[in-house]
């Protein structure tokens, strides 16, 4: 029997039409359950310009920004927003007690590969740029996000710019073959992801491109050695559970710093669940903040 949480997200992504239809629809659907929902209390909003693209700084009350986490959501290279992942990269601030600015980066079909990783760089950089040291910054996302946080220290290894100093996946997405055994073991668990809407979701980025490019998928990288101290959080129902298990193998193996937690029974980025739904999500989330302010204070 799956965890009770299960069948109420089920019952939520039918309702909002979330894994229906083309790309556009998803991409609506996903904007229109989020858009003007606020911040958690206690956290401010403020839109900007980062990398020439928009962006939002989400506050926790009594930060500065003298250190700051660099967040980039998910939804398949094809959907996510600013809007929809407001919640909770402002809860991941609060419990890091870390300012964090959201990246509404390029989406494909429009702007396939490697648009989403330009758009990444040049937002490091301008933070960079800007007055916030690298030992001070770090990167996160989720699902597609956390591939691209791993695109993106790949991408600023190869051009020599200096690292942040940490980073988190949640859910990464890190093999666009969709050819790991835990697409056909776990394809009836999780109501989030299907390995059908992923080859379309990766069709439409890729655009022609080789899936095993280290920059699409980090997983084929030749050398994941260099990497800032590693966080990645993955549930044991997944079918991204091998991307996760397998990338944390490889980046050891690099000699790197990681620490893998696989949350039993649960499903694809969880955290980006009520605690009421899902009472992992708090736990998950006041670890991720632990990792986070660890590196990021001083």
């Amino acid at each position: 029997m799956s965890h009770p949480g299960v069948e109420i997200v089920k019952q939520l992504l039918a309702d909002a039409g979330l894994l229906t239809g083309p790309i556009e629809d998803q991409r609506a659907a996903m904007d229109a359950a989020s858009v003007g929902a606020p911040p958690p209390e206690g956290v401010s909003v403020e839109t900007a310009e980062l990398g020439g693209r928009p962006a939002e700084w989400l506050t926790p009350e009594g930060v500065g920004r003298e250190a700051a986490l660099l967040y980039l959501h998910g939804g398949g290279y094809g959907s996510g927003s600013l809007n929809s992942h407001r919640d909770l990269a402002s809860r991941i601030g609060i419990t890091s007690g870390v300012a964090v600015v959201t990246l509404g980066y390029r989406l494909a079909p429009e702007d396939p590969f490697p648009a989403a990783v330009d758009d990444a760089t040049a937002a490091y950089r301008q933070l960079v740029a800007d007055g916030i040291p690298p030992e001070r910054l770090a990167v996160a996302g989720d699902s597609a996000g956390g591939g691209l946080t791993m695109a993106l220290l790949l991408a600023l290894r190869a051009n020599g710019i200096p690292r942040p100093a940490a980073a988190v996946c949640l859910s990464p997405w890190v093999d666009l073959t969709q050819s790991a055994p835990c697409y056909k073991e776990l394809a009836d668990r999780d109501p989030m992801v299907t390995k059908m809407d992923l080859d379309v979701l990766a069709d439409a980025y890729l655009a022609g491109a080789d899936p095993r490019t280290e920059l699409a998928s980090p997983l084929f990288a030749a050398d994941l050695s260099g990497l800032p101290p590693l966080r990645i959080e993955v549930g044991a129902d997944e079918v991204l559970l091998d991307d996760a298990t397998r990338l944390a193998e490889r980046a050891t193996a690099a000699g790197n710093d990681v620490t893998l937690t696989v949350w039993p029974e649960m499903i694809h980025v969880f955290q980006a669940f009520p605690g009421a739904i899902f009472p992992e999500t708090d736990l998950s989330v006041a670890a991720i903040g632990e990792f986070l302010a660890g590196h990021l204070s001083g």
